[in-house]
């Protein structure tokens, strides 16, 4: 069955997880079962540091303090799911709540 990403973007916050809305936690927490429900097997599921514990390699070798990309949103976390085509995967992407950011989803390739 095919594989996608679904990456959580999110304005990174000062308290981390401790800013995080009651209710955006609870439908964090219920999304497993809508998941489930839908026939989608989630393979793996992240949550990241906060962005100031990244490091980033550059083309010359040189590590430097931070990610790379210079964004008002981090990378939160991030699911790996097998479902039936990319309609669904997107349809898993929705249940998923943001509080000031957004929610992307990429096919994987094929692993041979």
């Amino acid at each position: 069955m095919p594989q996608y990403a679904i990456l959580i973007y999110e304005k990174e916050t000062p308290g981390g997880v401790a800013d995080i809305p009651p209710d955006v936690m609870e439908a964090n927490l219920r999304a497993g079962e809508q998941i489930a429900a839908m026939g989608v097997r989630v393979v793996h599921e992240q949550g990241l540091e906060p962005s100031r514990a990244a490091r980033t390699i550059h083309k010359d070798g040189l590590v430097t303090d931070g990610p790379f990309i210079e964004s008002k949103e981090v990378i939160a976390g991030f699911f790996v799911i097998e479902a039936e085509d990319l309609e669904t995967a997107v349809a898993v992407g929705k249940l998923l709540p943001i509080m000031d950011g957004a929610v992307e989803v990429r096919p994987l390739l094929p692993v041979e």
